[in-house]
């Protein structure tokens, strides 16, 4: 099955997501809020839209009514996610002694190389979407369920882990797209097979360089 070989290349990289000082700063509350408040704004104004409209382009380039339909569920859940952390945040601002969101903060590069990744992929083929695409929603699941169980009992931050973690249906999102990453795999060239991994592989890595990113801002040129 094509997830399996999927999740072998992506397990050694999520690790080191786990492990990342942003994450990790989450966990234990020694995260900066200008970090947090940084990786808010770029994922909420910028990345997940961007991986709305090309789950929007995939679900238009699928020949398969499940892939369709899975896609075109994923865009609302996707922009209603952003939304819902928006709020969260902002409702937690007084609580957790954190900075407000700035409205009006440009995209920072890192985001808009992620975004534009999406987007490329989804332009380019069904199967460079699917293999874009999946990292998000696999990675997404598992650092919430690690911030959850590992998060140190004094954090600061374990009401905004609360509200970060996408609820226990999730789950069966991430299946979803396990599986139609499976079907994809059944049914295409051994081009478009490989086309899957090259992209998935570049996706991956992409998840470690926006929580990079968040922490190394300081260090901007302006």
């Amino acid at each position: 099955m094509l997830h399996k070989e999927l999740m072998a290349i992506g397990e050694p990289v999520l690790a080191k997501v786990l492990a990342h000082p942003f994450w990790s700063g989450l966990r234990d509350g020694t995260l900066p809020g200008e970090a947090l408040a940084h990786f808010v704004r770029q994922d909420t104004a910028f990345l997940l839209p961007a991986y709305a409209r090309a789950l929007a382009r995939c679900a238009a380039s699928a020949t398969d009514d499940a892939d369709t339909h899975l896609f075109g569920q994923s865009i609302i859940g996707t922009l209603e996610a952003a939304e819902r952390l928006r709020q969260a945040y902002t409702g937690l601002t007084g609580e957790l002694g954190l900075p407000a969101l700035d409205g009006g903060a440009p995209v920072a590069p890192a985001t808009h190389a992620h975004a534009s990744f999406f987007a490329a992929a989804g332009a380019r083929s069904f199967h460079a979407g699917v293999g874009a695409l999946l990292p998000m929603v696999w990675f997404n699941a598992e650092v919430s369920d690690n911030l959850r169980r590992q998060a140190a009992a004094g954090s600061r931050y374990l009401p905004w882990i609360e509200v970060y973690h996408p609820g226990e249906s999730y789950r069966y999102a991430v299946q979803a797209f396990l599986d139609m990453a499976d079907r994809a795999g059944e049914e295409c060239s051994p081009a478009q097979r490989r086309l899957v991994v090259e992209q998935f592989s570049i996706s991956i890595r992409y998840e470690w360089a926006f929580a990079e990113s968040c922490i190394q801002r300081s260090s901007w040129p302006v």
